[in-house]
């Protein structure tokens, strides 16, 4: 895609969960538009690979192994990226999960405790690392913009999720609208995005009777693409949409009107 080269030139980047799926589209994305790109996933071979694509591409990236819910990994990798990349003045919070059982969530009376501590600290600890590492650096520039994935599940109920996706996905819009507000002196923007059905992996032992019943009530009769979601993000952070803070903006083809 190069509809927004050299609209991020000079920016450094962070993706976390940015190995696979929409993470890697964002990587990807953000390098094609001219930043530097952080590639920050807890395999390696992924983040790797996602770092060399750019690099072949003639961009610039560098990739980060860690689990965004260790808060010393978080840390150390801010320091890497300093050093090799310069400052983050921009953060997308993608990384995230959504344990499924046979392709389906547990319910509630069967959830294990230690499964909703795992996805509490991925999902929604992992964004409050991030922040608490990259934040300062943002603040002392005078400008910054974070980006976190929330769902539209975190919105209204969808059955195809355990419980604890969707808590994680609603406090991230908690947290993005207090952040909006805590770091906007800063000249520092902070927006969520909230998909719909977005092709990726995550659909995946999902029964095809489910994803064609959201297809058709999906108004624009369509599942969204990576592609998708990285568009609004480029646009959130850029120039031009840095005004824009404490929004919730969905990416669902009109899933939520109905």
């Amino acid at each position: 895609m190069t509809e927004n080269a050299g609209s991020h030139a000079g920016h450094v980047v962070l993706v976390t969960g940015g190995g696979r799926g929409i993470g890697k589209t964002l990587a990807l994305r953000f390098a094609a538009a001219g930043a530097s790109v952080a590639v920050f996933d807890a395999l390696a071979e992924i983040a790797e690979e996602t770092a060399h694509q750019i690099v072949e591409a003639g961009g610039k990236a560098i990739p980060l192994v860690g689990d965004v819910s260790d808060f010393p990994a978080v840390d150390a990798a801010g320091i890497t990226i300093l050093d090799t990349l310069g400052p983050v003045d921009t953060v997308i919070n993608n990384a995230g999960i959504s344990p499924k059982h046979d392709g389906a969530p547990a319910p509630i009376s069967e959830m294990d405790p230690t499964e909703w501590r795992r996805v509490v600290d991925v999902n929604l600890t992992g964004a409050f690392n991030t922040t608490r590492v990259f934040a300062a650096g943002m603040k002392a520039a005078g400008f910054g913009s974070i980006v976190n994935q929330s769902s539209v599940s975190g919105q209204t109920y969808v059955p195809f999720v355990g419980a604890h996706y969707p808590a994680t996905k609603a406090a991230l819009i908690g947290l993005t609208r207090h952040l909006a507000g805590e770091l906007g002196p800063w000249n520092i923007n902070v927006n969520a995005m909230a998909p719909g059905r977005i092709e990726t992996s995550l659909m995946e032992g999902v029964d095809t009777a489910v994803n064609d019943a959201i297809r058709a009530a999906t108004p624009m009769k369509r599942f969204g693409t990576p592609d998708d979601v990285a568009s609004l993000a480029l646009f959130l952070t850029s120039q031009e949409g840095h005004f824009v803070t404490g929004q919730v903006c969905d990416v669902s083809g009109g899933w939520m009107l109905t």
